[in-house]
Protein backbone atom coordinates (compact mmCIF):
# COMPACT_ATOMS: atom_id res chain seq x y z
CA UNK A 1 0.00 0.00 0.00
CA UNK A 2 1.63 3.22 -1.16
CA UNK A 3 1.99 6.05 1.35
CA UNK A 4 -0.34 8.96 0.63
CA UNK A 5 0.70 12.58 0.97
CA UNK A 6 -0.90 14.95 3.49
CA UNK A 7 -3.38 16.45 1.02
CA UNK A 8 -4.56 13.03 -0.13
CA UNK A 9 -5.05 11.90 3.45
CA UNK A 10 -6.91 15.09 4.32
CA UNK A 11 -9.32 14.59 1.43
CA UNK A 12 -10.19 11.12 2.73
CA UNK A 13 -10.66 12.50 6.25
CA UNK A 14 -13.11 15.12 4.94
CA UNK A 15 -15.21 12.55 3.08
CA UNK A 16 -15.43 10.10 5.95
CA UNK A 17 -16.05 12.74 8.63
CA UNK A 18 -18.96 14.14 6.60
CA UNK A 19 -20.31 10.63 6.07
CA UNK A 20 -20.68 9.76 9.75
CA UNK A 21 -21.00 13.21 11.35
CA UNK A 22 -17.74 13.72 13.23
CA UNK A 23 -15.27 16.60 13.30
CA UNK A 24 -12.64 15.95 10.62
CA UNK A 25 -9.55 17.06 12.61
CA UNK A 26 -10.08 14.12 14.96
CA UNK A 27 -9.23 11.66 12.17
CA UNK A 28 -6.08 13.62 11.36
CA UNK A 29 -5.18 13.64 15.07
CA UNK A 30 -5.52 9.85 15.31
CA UNK A 31 -3.08 9.51 12.42
CA UNK A 32 -0.50 11.61 14.26
CA UNK A 33 -1.15 10.09 17.70
CA UNK A 34 -0.68 6.55 16.37
CA UNK A 35 2.44 7.34 14.35
CA UNK A 36 4.50 5.06 16.58
CA UNK A 37 2.43 2.05 15.49
CA UNK A 38 3.27 2.40 11.81
CA UNK A 39 5.91 0.53 9.87
CA UNK A 40 6.88 2.28 6.63
CA UNK A 41 9.55 -0.24 5.62
CA UNK A 42 7.23 -2.10 3.30
CA UNK A 43 5.64 1.06 1.90
CA UNK A 44 2.60 0.37 4.05
CA UNK A 45 0.86 2.25 6.80
CA UNK A 46 -0.07 -0.50 9.26
CA UNK A 47 -2.45 0.65 12.00
CA UNK A 48 -2.36 4.17 10.53
CA UNK A 49 -5.16 5.37 12.80
CA UNK A 50 -4.91 2.73 15.52
CA UNK A 51 -7.51 0.41 14.02
CA UNK A 52 -7.48 -3.31 14.90
CA UNK A 53 -9.80 -6.19 14.02
CA UNK A 54 -12.99 -6.54 16.04
CA UNK A 55 -15.87 -9.08 16.15
CA UNK A 56 -17.56 -7.34 13.23
CA UNK A 57 -14.45 -6.29 11.30
CA UNK A 58 -11.73 -8.64 10.08
CA UNK A 59 -8.13 -7.53 9.65
CA UNK A 60 -8.49 -8.00 5.89
CA UNK A 61 -10.99 -5.12 5.88
CA UNK A 62 -8.35 -2.79 7.32
CA UNK A 63 -5.67 -3.36 4.69
CA UNK A 64 -5.88 0.00 2.92
CA UNK A 65 -5.57 3.49 4.32
CA UNK A 66 -9.01 4.38 2.97
CA UNK A 67 -10.57 1.43 4.84
CA UNK A 68 -8.76 2.33 8.04
CA UNK A 69 -10.13 5.88 7.90
CA UNK A 70 -13.59 4.56 7.08
CA UNK A 71 -13.62 2.26 10.10
CA UNK A 72 -11.99 4.90 12.28
CA UNK A 73 -14.87 7.23 11.45
CA UNK A 74 -17.41 4.46 12.14
CA UNK A 75 -15.69 3.67 15.44
CA UNK A 76 -15.59 7.27 16.63
CA UNK A 77 -19.31 7.63 15.87
CA UNK A 78 -20.01 4.37 17.74
CA UNK A 79 -17.95 5.54 20.69
CA UNK A 80 -19.83 8.84 20.73
CA UNK A 81 -23.20 7.04 20.71
CA UNK A 82 -22.03 4.69 23.48
CA UNK A 83 -20.95 7.57 25.68
CA UNK A 84 -24.28 9.33 25.13
CA UNK A 85 -26.07 6.15 26.22
CA UNK A 86 -23.92 6.12 29.37
CA UNK A 87 -25.13 9.60 30.19
CA UNK A 88 -22.30 11.82 28.94
CA UNK A 89 -23.58 15.37 28.65
CA UNK A 90 -23.08 17.50 25.54
CA UNK A 91 -20.70 19.71 27.51
CA UNK A 92 -18.52 16.69 28.33
CA UNK A 93 -18.25 15.88 24.62
CA UNK A 94 -17.95 19.34 23.04
CA UNK A 95 -16.34 22.65 23.96
CA UNK A 96 -18.88 25.05 22.47
CA UNK A 97 -16.81 28.19 22.92
CA UNK A 98 -13.73 26.83 21.15
CA UNK A 99 -15.68 24.81 18.60
CA UNK A 100 -14.08 21.41 19.18
CA UNK A 101 -14.21 18.21 21.18
CA UNK A 102 -13.74 18.59 24.93
CA UNK A 103 -10.86 17.11 26.91
CA UNK A 104 -13.10 14.53 28.56
CA UNK A 105 -14.10 13.07 25.19
CA UNK A 106 -10.53 13.16 23.86
CA UNK A 107 -9.44 11.27 26.98
CA UNK A 108 -12.00 8.56 26.23
CA UNK A 109 -10.61 8.23 22.71
CA UNK A 110 -7.03 8.07 24.01
CA UNK A 111 -8.01 5.14 26.29
CA UNK A 112 -9.10 3.12 23.26
CA UNK A 113 -12.40 1.43 22.50
CA UNK A 114 -13.67 -2.11 22.00
CA UNK A 115 -17.03 -2.26 20.19
CA UNK A 116 -19.66 -4.82 21.04
CA UNK A 117 -20.27 -7.82 18.82
CA UNK A 118 -23.50 -6.20 17.63
CA UNK A 119 -21.64 -3.21 16.22
CA UNK A 120 -20.55 -4.63 12.86
CA UNK A 121 -19.37 -1.28 11.51
CA UNK A 122 -16.83 -0.45 14.20
CA UNK A 123 -13.26 -1.71 14.66
CA UNK A 124 -11.17 -1.80 17.81
CA UNK A 125 -9.38 1.45 18.61
CA UNK A 126 -5.95 1.22 20.18
CA UNK A 127 -5.04 3.49 23.04
CA UNK A 128 -2.71 6.44 22.46
CA UNK A 129 -1.13 9.35 24.28
CA UNK A 130 -3.79 11.87 25.29
CA UNK A 131 -1.55 14.95 25.02
CA UNK A 132 -0.34 13.96 21.55
CA UNK A 133 -3.93 13.40 20.45
CA UNK A 134 -5.14 16.71 21.90
CA UNK A 135 -2.27 18.77 20.48
CA UNK A 136 -2.51 17.30 16.98
CA UNK A 137 -6.32 17.75 17.04
CA UNK A 138 -6.13 21.48 17.73
CA UNK A 139 -3.16 21.87 15.37
CA UNK A 140 -5.27 20.47 12.55
CA UNK A 141 -8.14 22.83 13.35
CA UNK A 142 -5.76 25.81 13.12
CA UNK A 143 -4.24 24.44 9.90
CA UNK A 144 -7.64 24.30 8.19
CA UNK A 145 -8.42 27.96 8.88
CA UNK A 146 -5.42 29.84 10.24
CA UNK A 147 -5.48 33.35 11.63
CA UNK A 148 -8.76 35.22 11.87
CA UNK A 149 -10.67 33.40 9.15
CA UNK A 150 -13.03 31.86 11.72
CA UNK A 151 -14.73 33.60 14.63
CA UNK A 152 -12.65 33.25 17.80
CA UNK A 153 -15.66 32.27 19.91
CA UNK A 154 -18.16 29.78 18.50
CA UNK A 155 -20.70 29.96 21.30
CA UNK A 156 -23.13 31.58 18.84
CA UNK A 157 -23.19 28.60 16.50
CA UNK A 158 -25.91 26.41 17.99
CA UNK A 159 -28.37 29.27 18.26
CA UNK A 160 -27.58 30.39 14.71
CA UNK A 161 -28.30 26.90 13.38
CA UNK A 162 -31.59 26.67 15.26
CA UNK A 163 -32.73 30.10 14.05
CA UNK A 164 -31.86 29.21 10.46
CA UNK A 165 -33.97 26.05 10.68
CA UNK A 166 -36.84 27.90 12.35
CA UNK A 167 -37.06 30.29 9.40
CA UNK A 168 -36.41 27.65 6.75
CA UNK A 169 -40.02 26.76 5.75
CA UNK A 170 -40.60 30.25 4.37
CA UNK A 171 -37.72 29.83 1.90
CA UNK A 172 -37.91 26.17 0.93
CA UNK A 173 -38.57 25.85 -2.79
CA UNK A 174 -37.60 22.24 -3.46
CA UNK A 175 -34.38 23.20 -5.22
CA UNK A 176 -31.93 20.29 -5.57
CA UNK A 177 -29.47 21.69 -3.02
CA UNK A 178 -32.27 22.44 -0.56
CA UNK A 179 -33.70 18.92 -0.76
CA UNK A 180 -30.25 17.33 -0.51
CA UNK A 181 -29.36 19.48 2.49
CA UNK A 182 -32.24 18.13 4.58
CA UNK A 183 -31.68 14.56 3.41
CA UNK A 184 -28.03 14.84 4.46
CA UNK A 185 -29.03 16.19 7.85
CA UNK A 186 -31.36 13.25 8.37
CA UNK A 187 -28.78 10.73 7.21
CA UNK A 188 -26.10 12.01 9.61
CA UNK A 189 -28.52 12.58 12.52
CA UNK A 190 -29.90 9.04 12.30
CA UNK A 191 -26.65 7.34 11.26
CA UNK A 192 -28.07 6.04 7.98
CA UNK A 193 -26.20 4.94 4.88
CA UNK A 194 -27.81 7.05 2.14
CA UNK A 195 -30.70 9.30 1.21
CA UNK A 196 -32.89 6.36 0.21
CA UNK A 197 -32.76 5.14 3.80
CA UNK A 198 -33.73 8.60 5.04
CA UNK A 199 -36.76 8.65 2.74
CA UNK A 200 -37.69 5.15 3.91
CA UNK A 201 -37.36 6.22 7.56
CA UNK A 202 -39.92 8.95 6.87
CA UNK A 203 -42.40 6.34 5.69
CA UNK A 204 -42.02 7.39 2.07
CA UNK A 205 -40.72 5.68 -1.06
CA UNK A 206 -38.69 6.49 -4.13
CA UNK A 207 -41.96 7.02 -6.03
CA UNK A 208 -43.31 9.59 -3.58
CA UNK A 209 -44.36 12.77 -5.44
CA UNK A 210 -41.86 15.61 -5.04
CA UNK A 211 -44.43 17.89 -3.42
CA UNK A 212 -45.13 15.30 -0.72
CA UNK A 213 -41.44 14.60 -0.16
CA UNK A 214 -40.68 18.29 0.19
CA UNK A 215 -43.48 18.78 2.71
CA UNK A 216 -42.25 15.87 4.82
CA UNK A 217 -38.64 17.03 4.67
CA UNK A 218 -39.50 20.49 5.97
CA UNK A 219 -41.56 18.94 8.77
CA UNK A 220 -38.70 16.54 9.57
CA UNK A 221 -36.00 19.20 9.86
CA UNK A 222 -38.25 21.21 12.17
CA UNK A 223 -38.82 18.15 14.36
CA UNK A 224 -35.13 17.34 14.77
CA UNK A 225 -34.45 20.97 15.68
CA UNK A 226 -36.86 20.55 18.61
CA UNK A 227 -34.86 17.51 19.75
CA UNK A 228 -31.48 19.18 19.35
CA UNK A 229 -29.39 18.65 22.49
CA UNK A 230 -25.99 19.89 21.37
CA UNK A 231 -24.41 16.48 20.86
CA UNK A 232 -21.57 16.54 18.30
CA UNK A 233 -23.26 14.37 15.65
CA UNK A 234 -26.40 16.52 15.87
CA UNK A 235 -24.37 19.67 15.34
CA UNK A 236 -22.51 18.12 12.40
CA UNK A 237 -25.84 17.13 10.84
CA UNK A 238 -27.13 20.66 11.06
CA UNK A 239 -23.87 22.18 9.87
CA UNK A 240 -23.90 19.87 6.86
CA UNK A 241 -27.48 20.91 6.13
CA UNK A 242 -26.55 24.60 6.30
CA UNK A 243 -23.47 24.07 4.12
CA UNK A 244 -25.43 22.35 1.36
CA UNK A 245 -28.31 24.81 1.67
CA UNK A 246 -25.94 27.70 0.95
CA UNK A 247 -23.81 25.62 -1.45
CA UNK A 248 -20.57 26.49 0.33
CA UNK A 249 -17.28 24.69 -0.03
CA UNK A 250 -16.61 23.50 3.52
CA UNK A 251 -17.72 23.21 7.11
CA UNK A 252 -15.49 26.12 8.06
CA UNK A 253 -17.03 28.35 5.40
CA UNK A 254 -20.56 27.77 6.65
CA UNK A 255 -19.50 28.63 10.21
CA UNK A 256 -17.96 31.89 8.98
CA UNK A 257 -21.09 32.57 6.91
CA UNK A 258 -23.44 31.96 9.85
CA UNK A 259 -21.47 34.40 11.96
CA UNK A 260 -22.57 37.11 9.51
CA UNK A 261 -26.07 36.02 8.45
CA UNK A 262 -28.49 33.37 9.76
CA UNK A 263 -31.20 33.79 7.13
CA UNK A 264 -32.05 30.74 4.99
CA UNK A 265 -33.04 33.10 2.20
CA UNK A 266 -31.42 31.78 -1.00
CA UNK A 267 -29.29 34.21 -2.94
CA UNK A 268 -30.89 35.37 -6.17
CA UNK A 269 -28.07 33.75 -8.11
CA UNK A 270 -30.02 30.47 -7.87
CA UNK A 271 -32.12 31.69 -10.80
CA UNK A 272 -29.13 32.55 -13.01
CA UNK A 273 -29.27 29.30 -15.04
CA UNK A 274 -32.91 30.03 -15.91
CA UNK A 275 -32.13 33.66 -16.79
CA UNK A 276 -29.36 32.65 -19.16
CA UNK A 277 -31.45 29.85 -20.68
CA UNK A 278 -34.27 32.33 -21.36
CA UNK A 279 -32.07 34.98 -22.95
CA UNK A 280 -30.41 32.35 -25.15
CA UNK A 281 -33.84 31.50 -26.58
CA UNK A 282 -34.88 35.11 -27.20
CA UNK A 283 -33.43 35.31 -30.76
CA UNK A 284 -35.23 32.06 -31.61
CA UNK A 285 -38.66 33.29 -30.52
CA UNK A 286 -38.33 37.01 -31.23
CA UNK A 287 -40.88 38.17 -33.82
CA UNK A 288 -40.63 41.92 -33.38
CA UNK A 289 -43.98 42.28 -31.63
CA UNK A 290 -44.52 45.39 -29.56
CA UNK A 291 -44.27 43.63 -26.19
CA UNK A 292 -41.15 41.72 -27.23
CA UNK A 293 -39.45 44.85 -28.57
CA UNK A 294 -40.36 46.78 -25.43
CA UNK A 295 -39.16 44.02 -23.05
CA UNK A 296 -35.71 43.69 -24.65
CA UNK A 297 -35.33 47.48 -24.95
CA UNK A 298 -36.16 47.86 -21.26
CA UNK A 299 -33.62 45.14 -20.45
CA UNK A 300 -31.03 47.04 -22.47
CA UNK A 301 -31.85 50.26 -20.59
CA UNK A 302 -31.56 48.67 -17.14
CA UNK A 303 -28.51 46.64 -18.12
CA UNK A 304 -26.65 49.80 -19.19
CA UNK A 305 -28.17 51.87 -16.37
CA UNK A 306 -29.63 54.47 -18.74
CA UNK A 307 -32.08 57.11 -17.58
CA UNK A 308 -34.80 56.77 -20.21
CA UNK A 309 -36.15 54.73 -23.09
CA UNK A 310 -35.18 57.52 -25.48
CA UNK A 311 -31.58 57.32 -24.33
CA UNK A 312 -31.68 53.55 -24.75
CA UNK A 313 -32.97 53.84 -28.31
CA UNK A 314 -30.24 56.33 -29.12
CA UNK A 315 -27.60 53.97 -27.74
CA UNK A 316 -29.10 51.21 -29.89
CA UNK A 317 -28.54 53.36 -33.00
CA UNK A 318 -32.13 54.45 -33.59
CA UNK A 319 -32.70 58.05 -34.73
CA UNK A 320 -35.15 59.10 -32.04
CA UNK A 321 -36.25 62.22 -33.92
CA UNK A 322 -38.51 60.02 -36.02
CA UNK A 323 -40.64 59.52 -32.89
CA UNK A 324 -41.20 63.28 -32.47
CA UNK A 325 -44.84 64.41 -32.08
CA UNK A 326 -46.73 65.07 -35.30
CA UNK A 327 -43.90 63.54 -37.31
CA UNK A 328 -45.24 62.23 -40.61
CA UNK A 329 -43.46 59.02 -41.58
CA UNK A 330 -43.94 56.74 -44.50
CA UNK A 331 -44.27 53.00 -43.98
CA UNK A 332 -40.83 52.24 -45.43
CA UNK A 333 -39.10 54.55 -42.93
CA UNK A 334 -40.98 53.00 -40.01
CA UNK A 335 -40.16 49.50 -41.20
CA UNK A 336 -36.50 50.33 -41.67
CA UNK A 337 -36.25 51.84 -38.18
CA UNK A 338 -37.96 48.79 -36.70
CA UNK A 339 -35.61 46.41 -38.50
CA UNK A 340 -32.55 48.34 -37.31
CA UNK A 341 -33.84 48.27 -33.75
CA UNK A 342 -34.62 44.56 -33.89
CA UNK A 343 -31.15 43.77 -35.19
CA UNK A 344 -29.52 45.84 -32.45
CA UNK A 345 -31.68 44.19 -29.77
CA UNK A 346 -30.80 40.70 -31.01
CA UNK A 347 -27.10 41.55 -31.06
CA UNK A 348 -27.47 42.73 -27.46
CA UNK A 349 -29.34 39.61 -26.36
CA UNK A 350 -26.72 37.34 -27.96
CA UNK A 351 -23.97 39.17 -26.07
CA UNK A 352 -25.54 38.63 -22.63
CA UNK A 353 -24.49 35.01 -21.90
CA UNK A 354 -20.81 35.94 -22.14
CA UNK A 355 -21.13 39.48 -20.74
CA UNK A 356 -23.22 38.55 -17.69
CA UNK A 357 -21.18 39.36 -14.56
CA UNK A 358 -23.93 38.46 -12.04
CA UNK A 359 -24.23 42.04 -10.85
CA UNK A 360 -27.51 43.03 -9.23
CA UNK A 361 -28.53 45.51 -11.92
CA UNK A 362 -27.82 42.98 -14.69
CA UNK A 363 -29.89 40.33 -12.92
CA UNK A 364 -32.74 42.77 -12.36
CA UNK A 365 -32.63 43.75 -16.03
CA UNK A 366 -33.10 40.14 -17.07
CA UNK A 367 -35.88 39.58 -14.53
CA UNK A 368 -37.65 42.67 -15.88
CA UNK A 369 -37.29 41.41 -19.45
CA UNK A 370 -38.95 38.12 -18.53
CA UNK A 371 -41.67 39.85 -16.53
CA UNK A 372 -42.62 42.01 -19.54
CA UNK A 373 -42.18 39.22 -22.09
CA UNK A 374 -44.38 36.78 -20.12
CA UNK A 375 -46.79 39.53 -18.98
CA UNK A 376 -46.33 38.48 -15.35
CA UNK A 377 -47.91 40.90 -12.83
CA UNK A 378 -45.18 41.00 -10.19
CA UNK A 379 -41.45 40.47 -9.92
CA UNK A 380 -41.86 37.93 -7.11
CA UNK A 381 -44.03 35.81 -9.39
CA UNK A 382 -41.33 35.95 -12.05
CA UNK A 383 -38.69 34.80 -9.57
CA UNK A 384 -40.91 31.95 -8.36
CA UNK A 385 -41.43 30.84 -11.96
CA UNK A 386 -37.69 30.99 -12.63
CA UNK A 387 -37.05 28.84 -9.56
CA UNK A 388 -39.45 26.28 -11.04
CA UNK A 389 -37.52 26.49 -14.32
CA UNK A 390 -34.28 25.70 -12.47
CA UNK A 391 -35.91 22.73 -10.73
CA UNK A 392 -37.14 21.42 -14.09
CA UNK A 393 -33.61 21.64 -15.49
CA UNK A 394 -32.36 19.15 -12.88
CA UNK A 395 -33.99 16.11 -14.45
CA UNK A 396 -34.48 17.38 -18.01
CA UNK A 397 -33.12 15.28 -20.84
CA UNK A 398 -30.86 17.02 -23.38
CA UNK A 399 -32.60 18.84 -26.21
CA UNK A 400 -35.96 18.91 -24.40
CA UNK A 401 -37.76 22.21 -23.71
CA UNK A 402 -36.91 22.15 -20.00
CA UNK A 403 -33.19 21.58 -20.58
CA UNK A 404 -30.92 24.61 -20.88
CA UNK A 405 -29.96 25.27 -24.51
CA UNK A 406 -26.41 24.60 -25.62
CA UNK A 407 -24.17 27.66 -25.20
CA UNK A 408 -23.25 29.44 -28.43
CA UNK A 409 -19.96 31.29 -28.92
CA UNK A 410 -20.08 34.93 -29.80
CA UNK A 411 -18.97 35.88 -33.32
CA UNK A 412 -15.38 37.04 -33.21
CA UNK A 413 -14.29 40.47 -34.39
CA UNK A 414 -12.32 40.64 -37.64
CA UNK A 415 -8.86 39.10 -37.50
CA UNK A 416 -6.07 41.67 -37.45
CA UNK A 417 -3.47 41.74 -40.19
CA UNK A 418 -0.88 40.81 -37.60
CA UNK A 419 -1.26 39.44 -34.08
CA UNK A 420 0.25 41.56 -31.32
CA UNK A 421 0.18 41.18 -27.56
CA UNK A 422 -2.52 43.88 -27.47
CA UNK A 423 -5.00 42.42 -29.98
CA UNK A 424 -5.06 38.69 -29.15
CA UNK A 425 -8.47 36.99 -29.28
CA UNK A 426 -8.38 33.92 -27.02
CA UNK A 427 -11.12 31.96 -28.89
CA UNK A 428 -9.56 32.71 -32.29
CA UNK A 429 -7.32 30.30 -34.15
CA UNK A 430 -3.68 31.38 -34.19
CA UNK A 431 -3.52 30.47 -37.87
CA UNK A 432 -6.54 31.33 -40.00
CA UNK A 433 -8.58 28.16 -40.56
CA UNK A 434 -6.56 26.20 -38.03
CA UNK A 435 -7.70 24.39 -34.87
CA UNK A 436 -5.10 25.74 -32.41
CA UNK A 437 -6.43 28.79 -30.56
CA UNK A 438 -4.77 31.51 -28.55
CA UNK A 439 -6.54 30.07 -25.51
CA UNK A 440 -4.61 26.83 -26.07
CA UNK A 441 -1.31 28.64 -26.59
CA UNK A 442 -1.73 30.75 -23.43
CA UNK A 443 -3.32 28.09 -21.19
CA UNK A 444 -6.69 29.80 -21.15
CA UNK A 445 -5.19 33.28 -20.94
CA UNK A 446 -3.10 32.57 -17.81
CA UNK A 447 0.22 32.77 -19.70
CA UNK A 448 -0.04 35.76 -21.98
CA UNK A 449 2.95 36.59 -24.19
CA UNK A 450 4.90 39.54 -22.78
CA UNK A 451 6.26 40.89 -26.06
CA UNK A 452 6.02 40.75 -29.85
CA UNK A 453 8.84 38.22 -30.15
CA UNK A 454 6.87 35.69 -28.13
CA UNK A 455 3.70 36.37 -30.14
CA UNK A 456 5.60 35.79 -33.38
CA UNK A 457 7.13 32.59 -31.98
CA UNK A 458 3.68 31.22 -31.11
CA UNK A 459 2.46 32.01 -34.61
CA UNK A 460 5.57 30.39 -36.08
CA UNK A 461 5.10 27.06 -34.32
CA UNK A 462 1.32 27.09 -34.91
CA UNK A 463 1.82 27.36 -38.66
CA UNK A 464 4.05 24.28 -38.65
CA UNK A 465 1.92 22.30 -36.19
CA UNK A 466 -1.21 22.77 -38.29
CA UNK A 467 0.66 21.15 -41.19
CA UNK A 468 1.90 18.35 -38.93
CA UNK A 469 -1.61 17.68 -37.69
CA UNK A 470 -2.85 17.41 -41.27
CA UNK A 471 -0.18 14.81 -42.01
CA UNK A 472 -1.07 12.75 -38.95
CA UNK A 473 -4.77 13.06 -39.71
CA UNK A 474 -5.80 13.72 -36.13
CA UNK A 475 -5.84 16.80 -33.90
CA UNK A 476 -2.90 17.45 -31.57
CA UNK A 477 -3.91 17.74 -27.91
CA UNK A 478 -1.53 20.26 -26.37
CA UNK A 479 -0.33 19.69 -22.80
CA UNK A 480 2.20 22.56 -22.70
CA UNK A 481 2.95 25.52 -24.98
CA UNK A 482 4.25 28.93 -23.91
CA UNK A 483 5.82 28.86 -20.41
CA UNK A 484 7.16 32.03 -18.76
CA UNK A 485 10.58 31.49 -17.13
CA UNK A 486 9.22 31.19 -13.57
CA UNK A 487 6.64 28.58 -14.60
CA UNK A 488 9.23 26.74 -16.67
CA UNK A 489 11.48 26.50 -13.61
CA UNK A 490 8.58 25.39 -11.40
CA UNK A 491 7.68 22.48 -13.70
CA UNK A 492 11.30 21.39 -14.08
CA UNK A 493 11.83 22.61 -17.63
CA UNK A 494 15.29 22.93 -19.10
CA UNK A 495 16.95 26.35 -18.51
CA UNK A 496 16.99 27.11 -22.25
CA UNK A 497 13.69 25.45 -23.11
CA UNK A 498 12.01 26.59 -26.31
CA UNK A 499 8.76 26.77 -24.30
CA UNK A 500 10.14 30.00 -22.79
CA UNK A 501 10.49 31.43 -26.28
CA UNK A 502 6.95 30.33 -27.18
CA UNK A 503 7.69 28.16 -30.22
CA UNK A 504 7.55 24.71 -28.59
CA UNK A 505 4.71 22.36 -27.74
CA UNK A 506 4.30 19.10 -25.87
CA UNK A 507 1.33 17.13 -27.15
CA UNK A 508 -0.30 13.77 -27.66
CA UNK A 509 -2.72 12.31 -30.17
CA UNK A 510 -5.53 10.00 -29.12
CA UNK A 511 -4.71 6.38 -29.93
CA UNK A 512 -1.11 6.97 -31.04
CA UNK A 513 2.14 6.50 -29.14
CA UNK A 514 4.94 9.02 -29.00
CA UNK A 515 7.07 6.66 -31.09
CA UNK A 516 4.44 6.49 -33.83
CA UNK A 517 4.28 10.27 -33.94
CA UNK A 518 8.07 10.55 -33.88
CA UNK A 519 8.55 8.16 -36.80
CA UNK A 520 5.82 9.85 -38.87
CA UNK A 521 7.16 13.36 -38.29
CA UNK A 522 10.91 12.68 -38.34
CA UNK A 523 11.49 12.70 -42.13
CA UNK A 524 10.12 16.17 -42.77
CA UNK A 525 9.80 18.17 -39.51
CA UNK A 526 12.28 21.07 -39.92
CA UNK A 527 12.87 21.90 -36.23
CA UNK A 528 13.19 20.06 -32.93
CA UNK A 529 11.40 16.74 -32.44
CA UNK A 530 11.51 14.81 -29.17
CA UNK A 531 9.92 11.93 -27.31
CA UNK A 532 9.85 10.81 -23.69
CA UNK A 533 10.68 7.29 -22.58
CA UNK A 534 8.92 7.89 -19.26
CA UNK A 535 5.79 9.22 -20.98
CA UNK A 536 5.27 6.95 -24.00
CA UNK A 537 2.31 8.89 -25.43
CA UNK A 538 3.88 12.34 -25.24
CA UNK A 539 5.78 14.09 -28.03
CA UNK A 540 7.60 17.43 -28.41
CA UNK A 541 7.89 19.82 -31.34
CA UNK A 542 9.66 23.16 -31.60
CA UNK A 543 10.38 25.62 -34.40
CA UNK A 544 14.09 26.14 -33.93
CA UNK A 545 15.95 26.94 -37.17
CA UNK A 546 17.59 23.51 -37.55
CA UNK A 547 16.74 19.82 -37.22
CA UNK A 548 17.25 18.30 -33.77
CA UNK A 549 16.11 14.85 -32.60
CA UNK A 550 16.18 13.46 -29.08
CA UNK A 551 14.70 10.95 -26.67
CA UNK A 552 14.49 12.03 -23.03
Amino acid sequence: MAILNADQRNYIYILEAARVGIHKPLLAALYVAHSGNRDFQGKAEDNALGMLAAPGVTQARLDSFEEQVQYAANTLRSLTDALIEKGFSPIALWDGDRGGYGDKFLQEIARGYKPTARDSGAAQLQSCDFQALKQSYWNDIRADFPGDELPQNLAFLDQALLELIERLPGYYRGLPNQRDSILEAGRIWRGLADHAEVIDSLGLSANTPAVTLDRELVSFIQRIAVHYSGYPHQREAMLRMAQLWRQLNSREEIIASLSQDISPRPELNVIDPALIAFIQRVPQYYQGSGIQRHSVTECFRLWNQLDSRTTALTELGVKTDIFAPNQQLDAATVQQAGSQLDQALMNFSRSIPTAYAESDHQRQALVRLIQLWRKTPTKSQVINALVEDVKAMEGALPDTPAAPPKPEPLPLPPRPNRWTKDNLQLPAAVVSGGHLSWATATRGGTRMPPDQATVDAIVRIAQQVEKASERIGKPFIITSWFRPPDINRAVGGAPFSRHIVGDAIDFYVEGLTGNQLYWALDPWWPGGLGRYSKFPYLCHLDARGYRARWTH
